[in-house]
């Protein structure tokens, strides 16, 4: 019998499960799968060090088992005693991720959540799946147990490249290797182009390979026909549009098609056009279809539903979460034949299709009008063709419009290199929140510990002159000394409590310094309350808050508006405002305010997005991210100005639940949410005390008997401990922060030209 797999003898394995160093369960699901050998990548993973503690960045093609690899060496690690981090870009594929690794034998956990908690109770698991912000958010706020993980996995390594979150992602590592010279790191990527650099960085070993278990055919269509590099290929032509003809051919084949788009409005017209061609009537399109006009009754929902019921769909951030995983399900369950899509649909989640189409290869850049899309991204969207045991091969097609596009389509993406990635670290507002971090922590607490600390950086790897971060980082910290976040004492460097405090909240400094400025100079005003509409736009005009799009239409309504409620803004009008901010970030932030506005005085969810022409996940996503940034002014408040305490606690109630004030005393009860609570007010009881005397055959019949017999005892224990109903004496918030994770990078970079001066190209 051959021997067991261990350090040392990976070189003589030959590729069956039988002898690998994993749990006999984990190993009797995978032969439950069909798993019973592995693919060729796999292998040279394991015989280049996997088992031994070595750390390896792997560059293969999605659907190649870059997943199945990290799973092994997890419970490997966990069967010697270890802990394991999966750190993810996306809260939706932390979702996946989790769920994946679930039910195999180990304890997972996940964590995505509240930028303040140390969360203690994920020690408990043995695999902790987490963006890369919440896992920066838990070394500034020193959970013990991160100090314990002897493996970390980084999928989508080559977002360290990324200009909104790969800074942090690449401060994550650094952090946690300074920490712990031992920790076994494997990176995974489909696309890196300089993958050899990175390797280095990080001491692993290299494992890039183009192996495929599903071949690729990559081509161009034009005129009916898909150009390869090896021949061509026939494509009847039934519409006068190519994207049509070529799902009604992945269809009729017994295919499913994927359609990358540049935008939502393309993405929506795309399915509705595909969706008549297809014509299909089938259950469970009709069964989903409800499903959706039950989930999302705004005019976008209702249009998808019409869309899936004949077959075809259409995938963009502004759905809601469950309508999203809805279409991701029909589509995965081969009801839905078509998905027309954003871009944001090749970022990690497991949706393979026979042929994806990406048919815009330029979008839109503000500045620079249409400009191409990168390769790395046409790599990320091509590599979805294919389903591993569905199709005998997959195809990914670029449209040209005539033989000249045709060639250079070949020359600029499918025989093009992946960009290179760089470090995103080096800049000026991004190290302001890295150095106050390293001293908050006390990570470093001198000028050149924290030079030290960045020459483990990537940065450090691809610039070998570093004289200019040194230059960056001494301004810097001045600028945190300037804004009296951290003291020189001399000997070394302290953050003061205003400087512990932002960085335990996760808080940019500008951000927490323009909340702290603004509010106090209102403070001292003292003649005109503070309104939740100035207060949401000041809190949307910070740099860790993204802002909506303006349309063409909202000008105007966006200059009344100024006009109107010029007292009501914290931070002047658009003109005249803090220097680093542009008319057009404050004139984005109102648009922000005013659809806050419009949720917490509970105006329904379809008129909301009809009137500002977005979608119910923009709505979600900005109800997450001004949350926790509600939340951080409530503690900014509770420590710097306790007179607007109860405003912004109250504020914070309204936004998570979506209430009017009046509601305010309702909501607090737990198990009472915003339709119950309007159901209550209605019937005439407007307070807990109303509701503890009307009794139970009053309450039961409005809002069911259980959940009235839950609020009476909790009315009954309050009134026998004499407790008072303030704004400190609210229910536990589960701020959904993933908004802000995903979003805390996508303010405009011109809101941020008055920090960026000096930085380097």
């Amino acid at each position: 019998m051959k021997e067991e797999l261990s350090s040392g003898n990976e070189g003589v394995w030959e590729g069956d499960l039988d002898h690998l160093p994993i749990p006999e369960p984990l190993r009797e699901r995978y032969r439950a799968a069909g798993i019973t050998s592995l693919y060729p990548p796999q292998v040279a993973c394991i015989r280049e060090g996997l088992f031994s503690g070595r750390n390896l960045l792997i560059t293969i093609p999605t659907a190649s088992g870059k997943t199945l690899v990290a799973e092994m060496a997890m419970h490997h690690q966990i069967g010697k005693g270890g802990k394991c981090l999966y750190v993810v870009p996306l809260k939706a594929l932390a979702s996946e991720k989790y769920e994946d690794f679930s039910g195999k034998g180990v304890r997972v956990g996940i964590a995505t959540g509240d930028f303040d908690r140390k969360d203690e109770r994920l020690g408990r698991s043995d695999i902790i799946v987490a963006t890369s912000e919440k896992v920066d958010s838990l070394l500034r706020n020193r959970a013990g147990w991160i100090d314990a993980i002897s493996l970390i996995v980084l999928d989508e390594v080559h977002l360290i490249g990324d200009e909104s979150r790969g800074a942090t992602l690449e401060m994550v590592i650094t952090t946690m290797r300074n920490r712990n010279p031992a920790l076994q790191v494997i990176g995974l990527s489909a696309t890196i182009g300089n993958p050899k650099e990175l390797a280095g960085w990080l001491d692993a070993g290299l494992i890039d390979s183009a192996w495929r278990p599903v071949s690729l055919r990559e081509g161009v269509y034009y005129n009916g026909k898909i150009s390869f590099g090896d021949g061509e290929r026939e494509v009847p032509s039934p519409k006068k549009d190519a994207d049509t003809s070529l799902c009604l051919d992945t269809v009729d084949e017994g295919g499913q098609a994927l359609v990358f788009v540049s935008s939502r409005r393309n993405a929506e017209g795309t399915a509705k056009r595909i969706a008549a061609a297809l014509r299909l009537d089938e259950p469970e399109l009709t069964r989903i279809a409800d499903a959706v006009e039950e989930s999302d009754d705004s005019q976008v929902g209702r249009t998808l539903a019409l869309c899936i019921r004949h077959g075809a769909a259409f995938h963009h951030a502004g759905l809601s979460r469950d309508v999203r995983r809805l279409v991701e399900e029909g589509f995965r369950g081969n009801a839905i034949r078509v998905i027309a899509s954003t871009p944001t649909l090749a970022a990690g989640l497991n949706l393979p299709a026979r042929r994806v189409i990406i048919r815009d290869v330029h979008r839109f850049q503000a500045g620079e009008g249409m400009v191409p899309i990168p390769v790395r991204e046409y790599r990320q969207m091509a590599g979805r063709a294919g389903r591993p045991g569905l199709d005998p091969y997959g195809e990914a097609i670029l449209i040209g419009k005539d033989a000249r596009s045709k060639k250079k389509l070949f020359e600029e993406f499918i025989h093009a290199r992946a960009e290179e990635i760089d470090s995103q670290c080096a800049k000026r507002s991004t190290l302001l929140s890295r150095i106050l971090a390293l001293v908050a922590t006390r990570e470093a607490e001198e000028t050149k510990a924290i030079t030290g600390f960045f020459r483990g950086s990537f940065y450090a790897t691809r610039h070998k002159n570093l004289q200019y971060l040194d230059r960056l980082i001494t301004r810097v910290i001045r600028d945190l000394e300037e804004m009296e976040m951290i003291v020189d004492l001399g000997s070394r460097l302290e953050a003061t409590q205003f400087g512990e405090l932002t960085s335990r909240l996760y808080l940019d400094p500008r951000s927490a310094m323009m909340i702290a400025d603004q509010l106090r100079g209102y403070e001292k005003q003292g003649d005109v309350p503070v309104t939740p509409f100035g207060l949401l736009h000041l809190l949307s005009a910070t740099p860790d808050m993204f802002r909506l799009y303006l349309r063409s239409g909202d000008a105007e309504l966006i200059e009344t508006v100024a006009e109107e409620r010029e007292e009501e803004f914290l931070i002047g009008r658009p003109e005249d405002v803090l220097p680093w901010l542009g008319y057009e970030e404050i004139a984005c932030a109102i648009k922000n305010a005013l659809v806050l506005e419009n949720w917490i005085n509970e105006v329904p969810i379809e008129m909301i997005t009809e009137r500002f022409g977005i979608g119910p996940g923009d709505i979600h996503g900005l109800v997450e991210g001004i949350l926790w940034l509600v939340h951080a002014t409530r503690e900014i408040c509770r420590r710097e100005i306790p007179g607007l305490l109860q405003d912004v606690a109250d504020l914070e109630v309204r936004v998570k639940n979506g209430v009017k004030e009046e509601l305010l005393p309702l909501i607090r009860l737990r198990g009472i949410g915003r339709v119950r609570a309007r159901q209550l007010f209605n019937s005439g009881y407007t307070t807990p005390e109303a509701v503890g005397m009307a009794g139970i055959d009053r309450i039961a019949p409005i809002i069911g008997r259980k959940t009235a017999e839950s609020i009476l005892d909790q009315i009954s224990g309050r009134s026998e401990r004499g407790e008072k109903n303030t704004g400190e004496n609210v229910m536990e918030t589960k701020r959904g922060v993933s908004g802000l994770l995903q979003q805390k990078g996508k303010a405009k970079q011109s809101s941020l030209d008055f920090w960026e001066c000096g930085d380097e190209s």
